[in-house]
């Protein structure tokens, strides 16, 4: 496994050739030591809108870059043919951190983005420090299966997936009866069966720190699931959670999620 490399000494000391005024031509040598802490947000099947909320608390706590992209297929997006699956979407997420030039990078998935999020760091490349797996989906658990969700209409995923589905976003076409083009995209990546028989012994492969975090009132995926995933990954950790789900779409308070993005980062 790579070596994390700390933000501000990854990117290269660079020349660059700047036209100023009629001065014709400037050669300029930098050094970046840029220190800005960044986050990889990744949502789940409820789409990009349960992350938002969550994503201007982080940025504004911790003053840090938080990115929140939306997955290809996801919210009426396109989706190219060569994203066959959860591992070609992560190393699409490695390639983008490498095209940004971030280092340090903190991944927080929840559901189907805690799984990506387990996926990106599987791919043990070096920008990635640490990650924090909430309510994820994608291994399995003897006794305790995950709920399937691929003939659930908007309305229902969210009774399933809020403590109070009043507070959850309204995705587009929410008003229909069948599931939405969101979950039909998930399954695109996933599977009918949303899982993979894999995933739990490669998680055993993991080096980097990593946060498992659990919500009680989770009706997709229960606590003992959560336990397992936590189980399985070497370096990893799991509180123990009350029941809550807020604005952020996840079954966990947004403090209790911004303080585990900040302690998996260290100090601001």
């Amino acid at each position: 496994m790579g070596t994390p490399i700390a933000a501000g000494t990854l990117r290269p000391t660079r020349t660059r050739t700047l036209r100023v005024g009629s001065a014709g031509p400037v050669e300029i040598t930098v050094a970046d030591r840029d220190r800005t802490r960044p986050f990889l947000l990744l949502h789940g099947g409820g789409g990009v809108m349960t992350m938002t909320g969550f994503a201007d608390l982080l940025a504004e706590r911790t003053h840090s870059r938080v990115l929140l992209p939306i997955h290809p297929g996801f919210g009426g997006t396109p989706k190219p043919g060569s994203l066959a699956g959860v591992t070609e979407l992560a190393q699409a997420y490695i390639t983008m951190l490498e095209q940004l030039d971030l280092a340090d990078v903190t991944v927080i998935g929840n559901s189907f983005g805690g799984w990506l999020a387990a996926e990106i760091a599987l791919q043990k490349s070096p920008r990635v420090s640490g990650a924090v797996i909430v309510d994820g989906i994608g291994i399995e658990v003897p006794g305790h299966p995950m709920t399937d969700v691929s003939g659930l209409s908007p309305a229902e995923l969210r009774s399933y997936s809020f403590h109070d589905p009043g507070q959850a976003p309204a995705p587009p076409g929410a008003g229909g009866t069948g599931p939405s083009p969101d979950v039909q995209a998930l399954i695109g990546y996933t599977g009918p069966a949303m899982s993979d028989p894999a995933l739990a012994g490669r998680l055993g492969g993991l080096g980097i720190p990593v946060h498992v975090l659990w919500g009680e009132s989770d009706r997709i995926v229960d606590p003992e699931y959560g336990r397992a995933y936590a189980a399985a990954i070497p370096v990893s950790t799991i509180p123990s959670l009350s029941p809550h789900s807020t604005w952020t779409g996840i079954p966990i308070p947004p403090s209790r999620l911004a303080s585990a993005g900040s302690d998996m980062a260290g100090p601001v």
